[in-house]
């Protein structure tokens, strides 16, 4: 049985050692999104469809979300 102040020691150990694993695995999985990532690029004229959510802001929102356009483009 561990008591008092040796089991203060040992929690914050662990939760170092938790910390640091975290951060090797967002790195780890970083690294794995930036190589497989792609930026898009748009000339002018070229024919796009922007998706319309409520996050978004693009377009109009009506009340009823059956209704709505999924996409805005030409």
């Amino acid at each position: 049985v561990i008591l008092g102040p040796e089991i203060v020691q040992e929690t914050t150990e662990k939760i170092k050692m938790i910390r640091e694993k975290m951060r090797t695995l967002q790195s780890r999985q970083k690294s794995y999104y930036d190589k497989r990532k792609k930026d898009i690029e748009f000339q002018e004229g070229d024919h796009i469809f922007l998706r319309v959510t409520s996050t978004t802001g693009v377009g109009l929102a009506l009340k009823s979300k059956k209704l709505t356009s999924r996409f805005i483009g030409p």
